[in-house]
């Protein structure tokens, strides 16, 4: 029992908190008795203060200090192990969670043909992914345009189509940028092993963002394509005959960009 108090006694004086659980641990050893008799530390006896000798009257008496003084010592606040934590700033959590990945863009799926006709190369969208037929109707509106032009109506195939994406599997980006990336490069190479090109037809939406860089709001308008030089904004022959109104705004505006081609192949 004393051996139990004095182990109290040391970890009071350094701090150390004891403690016992309130019910019984699970395969632990049993706890001994004299553990859980609360301890009170007995009283330490009041030292007789030494009879002091009689000093002369005209010196003065110190009186000596008391021992409750002596022994009183500054507490030392010792942090607890969830204080740091704690006081950690909100920044470090969210530091320590992992950014959200952003999902890939998926890749854009279309086909296009590049065709020459005269002075003017065509960048044609084939809606079926298949080359023009002899018979087939957005082939005859074509050759229909070319002649309302002043150009060629047998338009001459160059290359093969351009189909997106290029690989059905695989880490390669093939989002939009890299469409058009691509198919501006493709376009310039052909036209390079071409003649001169007074204008470059965009016909179809997807030639138009991918090749001219702008959207539907460019339909009939006239482009400035870096490194392809002037280009010219097509509705889609499907879009055409599904929508025969808009060929009244394609003939007006085909009256306005047709000198491009007839002064140069004057």
């Amino acid at each position: 029992m004393n051996t139990e108090l004095r182990r109290r006694a040391y970890l009071d004086a350094m701090q150390v908190a004891s403690w016992l659980p309130r019910v019984e641990l699970p395969f632990a050893a049993p706890s001994r008795p004299e553990l859980l008799v609360a301890f009170e530390p007995k009283p330490e006896p009041e030292v007789a203060a030494a009879p002091q000798a009689k000093a002369p009257s005209a010196s003065p008496v110190v009186a000596p200090a008391s021992n409750d003084a002596v022994r009183e010592r500054p507490r030392i606040e010792v942090p607890k192990p969830g204080a740091a934590k704690a006081s950690e700033p909100a920044a470090a959590a969210e530091v320590s969670t992992p950014p959200v990945r952003e999902r890939p863009v998926p890749p854009p799926r279309f086909a296009l043909q590049l065709l020459r006709a005269g002075s003017c190369a065509l960048l044609v969208e084939l809606p079926t992914g298949e080359p023009f037929q002899s018979r087939d109707p957005s082939y005859l509106l074509l050759k229909d345009l070319l002649r309302a032009a002043g150009l060629p109506d047998a338009p001459q195939i160059i290359g093969e189509p351009v189909r997106w994406p290029l690989l059905v599997r695989g880490n390669m980006d093939q989002g939009p940028q890299a469409a058009l990336d691509f198919v501006q490069s493709f376009i310039g190479a052909r036209l390079e092993e071409q003649e001169p090109c007074a204008c470059l037809w965009l016909i179809g939406l997807p030639a138009i963002r991918f090749a001219g860089d702008a959207d539907a709001e460019a339909y009939n308008r006239e482009l400035q394509v870096e490194e392809l030089g002037a280009a010219w904004a097509l509705p889609g022959l499907e879009l055409l005959m599904d929508e025969p109104q808009r060929k009244r705004e394609l003939w007006q505006a085909m009256q306005r960009v047709r000198r491009r081609w007839l002064e140069a192949s004057a």
